[in-house]
């Protein structure tokens, strides 16, 4: 829809090839501007553009088109803009937007501040990431930067108005928009366009001179003539952009040109383990291409996707559903197979997307991941000592498990690393596993208030140090005993209550003695991982939705199967127990060092309980869905002892609650626990999850014994920790739709 009042008045555009003629026709067409009037060297294109209705008016010269509008477009050659610059100065109007649209950047600010002696706020370089093997007037195309992405690059002082103005213009031609710096621009556009550029034009040329050369084309599959396909885009611009941009791309080519010599070696040496380990890495990357900018190859941001749950009241839970694997163990059957020797085998892997940021990030440090498929995983595990150094900072997504894992794994080694995150883990603090690291001797630095991202000085000596948690944290603890691994003596940790202790046994389970005494657990340095076998069994975390919603829907009979039943996990059960619940334990055994059972759940009359204090840790992730079913039960529910709920993805009993009173149900809040009364009607009404997968598929569960439609904001997250949630809650009997989901 056309705006009320033009962004702009006049819009000059100077050069009328394929992009200023298709921006030309976006603006005339969506009604950005007042007028357009066009300009080109080609007298024939410029009448061309008038009689296509590509302009409103054609300029005999680059004066009479500046003079007057309040925004210029250069999209003339990379090499033509010094000359053109310099008749744009004497008509230029003082508060007019001077914008281009080449591939580079820093040539276009180097010209503009040789001409103009400076650079102005009102000087906002551009770049659109669209185009065709087409040129010309006639090639123009109105909806050519639609779900495209255009980059701005504008001064430090730009004026914010101006700015504001030129990207709505681009969001009206349907482009998305980005800033970055002049200098970012030009590194990552020689690496993602110029460099592919460049190898296709070489590829052809190399090709085009072998004595079988018309066989070579006419047998070529649609692979070839995809790759190449940018080999017939026009040589004089691309020819521009690589002088103009000459140091980012002799340092691309410079970078590929070493890693295309070790490929080479590697096909002469016979080594497969390299070819194997490039190739893999280089298909998880391609797969999720769209983060490559940033350097998350894996991992896709749901966070930018806007998620909101709508559910229905009332039904009942049946069916026979086993939930996916256990994400505690998913990310540490990576990091133990990694550092183990041989190769390691894992099935009931859980693909989201915090366990394939960890998986990711071994990949970037060199070591080689078949998989997942459909849950399996192969890893061939490079030793203690064989990880290499990062090409740049490892992304952990929205995974606090991740970073605190891998800041005790990463103290020991001899390359230095940066752990980043999303805008949620980036919030969350980090001084709990920073402080005894550096007491281990470590060399670790954090942003304000110990918050991520986390750098990591390599080649440090760690010692073996006992610590006392003032806290029970299985994260710090598993953090602290992987240091362990790789520091001189003994590092033991003494907990307060006990927590999950996966770690210590797949420790064990990969051949590395971890000495348990009461509660404190030690590992000596100098050991090795042993490849072994992992069946990662179905989370009891995610179990705890189904568990809670079969308890508390009348009619309801469920089986749950393959979940792992680690006594360090098992409070949801207890906690649901001691409540009435009524809940079946059935083929108890044990897969890989872990219990693992069936659990059959039917509807039960759930009674308020004091949630005694040890159980707490034991279930400190599933209080969230524990808060609906004590709003269920008849009595009063009261918890203590819970202060780590205010440090998770979100501040989980006080976004609880308030989600609660959205719906009508009153509870306390005390600083370390809630008071819940049960019995209470739960109403319709609208919850924001705060982008916490828990909350959200907690108040999924409430809907069942809701009296009206309740809908949940910012769920994105939910497809992190359990992919597949909406699916199988509709399959088991929640009335649950999910809109701008995938």
């Amino acid at each position: 829809m056309a705006p009320s009042e033009p962004l702009f008045k006049r819009v000059a555009v100077i050069g009328l090839g394929l992009i200023g003629g298709s921006l030309a026709c976006a603006i005339r067409r969506n009604g950005l501007a007042g007028t357009v009037v066009g300009t080109d060297q080609r007298e024939e294109e410029l009448q061309l553009g008038k009689e296509l209705g590509v302009i409103d008016q054609s300029a005999a010269s680059i004066a009479d088109a500046v003079r007057g509008a309040d925004l210029v477009v250069l999209a003339v050659p990379v090499r033509a803009t010094r000359k053109v610059l310099e008749q744009v100065r004497p008509a230029l109007e003082p508060d007019a937007v001077l914008t281009d649209v080449g591939s580079t950047k820093s040539s276009f600010v180097t010209d503009v501040e040789a001409v103009f002696g400076g650079l102005s706020p009102y000087v906002i370089p551009g770049h659109p990431i669209a185009g065709s093997e087409k040129s010309g007037i006639r090639a123009a195309n109105p909806e050519l930067f639609a779900n495209h992405k255009v980059i701005l690059t504008p001064p430090d002082d730009v004026s914010q108005p101006h700015l504001a103005r030129l990207k709505a213009l681009w969001e009206g031609c349907g482009a998305t928009v980005l800033t970055m710096s002049v200098a970012y621009h030009d590194e990552v556009l020689a690496a993602t366009s110029h460099l592919p550029h460049l190898i296709a034009f070489s590829l052809v040329d190399t090709l085009a001179g072998e004595d079988e050369n018309m066989d070579i084309f006419r047998y070529a599959a649609g692979g070839f003539r995809d790759f190449t396909r940018i080999a017939a885009s026009d040589p004089v611009m691309w020819h521009d952009i690589f002088l103009s941009n000459r140091d980012a791309v002799l340092r691309v080519i410079d970078h590929f040109t070493h890693d295309l010599e070790q490929l080479r070696t590697a096909i002469a040496n016979q080594d497969s383990a390299t070819l194997l380990r490039v190739f893999s890495r280089a298909k998880a990357a391609r797969e999720h291409f769209s983060k490559m900018l940033s350097g998350q190859a894996y991992v896709t941001n749901n966070s930018e996707k806007q998620v909101t749950f709508r559910l229905q009241p009332g039904g009942a839970i049946t069916g026979d559903i086993r939930v996916p694997g256990d994400k505690s163990m998913s990310h540490r059957s990576i990091m133990l197979g990694a550092l183990a020797d041989g190769v390691t085998e894992v099935k009931g892997f859980l693909e989201g997307e915090d366990s394939l940021a960890t998986l990711q990030a071994f990949r970037d440090m060199g070591v080689t991941i078949e998989g997942p498929d459909d849950g399996f995983v192969r890893i061939h595990g490079v030793g203690m000592h064989g990880l290499q150094a990062p090409r740049g900072p490892l992304y952990l997504g929205n995974s606090g498990t991740a970073m605190r894992l891998f800041a005790g794994l990463l103290a020991a080694q001899p390359f230095d690393s940066e752990l980043t995150g999303d805008a949620s883990l980036s919030g969350r603090p980090m001084g709990r596993v920073a402080d005894p690291l550096r007491a281990m001797g470590a060399v670790i630095d954090t942003a304000e208030g110990g918050r991520p991202p986390l750098k990591i000085r390599g080649g440090q000596k760690l010692s073996g140090i006992h610590y006392e948690m003032p806290v029970a944290s299985a994260q710090v603890k598993s953090c602290l005993l992987l240091a362990g691994l790789y520091a001189e003596g003994s590092t033991s940790v003494t907990e307060p209550a006990p927590t999950r202790d996966h770690t210590e046994r797949m420790l064990a389970g990969f051949g590395y003695h971890v000495h348990r005494d009461g509660a404190t657990a030690s590992a000596s340095g100098g050991g090795k991982l042993t490849a072994t076998n992992i069946d990662v069994p179905a989370d009891i975390s995610s179990s705890a939705f189904f568990l809670v919603a079969a308890s508390i829907a009348p009619g309801s009979d469920l089986v749950l199967r393959h979940v792992g039943m680690n006594p360090t996990r098992v409070g949801v059960i207890n906690i649901l127990n001691q409540m009435g619940a009524s809940i079946e334990i059935l083929d108890e055994r044990e897969i890989g060092g872990e219990p693992v059972a069936d659990l059959r759940v039917r509807s039960a009359e759930l009674q308020g309980i004091d949630i005694p204090e040890d159980q707490v840790p034991l279930a400190i992730d599933e209080f969230p869905v524990l808060f609906i079913a004590a709003a269920c039960a008849k009595g009063r529910t009261v918890l203590r002892g819970a202060e780590e709920l205010r440090v998770k993805e979100s501040d989980r009993i006080q976004v609880m609650a308030d989600g609660l009173v959205a719906l009508g149900v009153e509870t306390t809040v005390t600083p370390d626990g809630i008071i819940i009364d049960g019995g209470q009607t739960i109403g319709g009404g609208t919850v924001n999850s705060h982008g916490d997968h828990r909350i959200a598929m907690s108040f999924a569960v409430a809907s069942l014994r809701a009296e009206g439609e309740i809908t949940v904001t910012d769920c994105a997250n939910v497809a992190t920790s359990f992919p597949g949630f909406v699916e199988l809650a509709q399959g088991t009997g929640i009335n649950i739709s999910a809109e701008g989901a995938e």
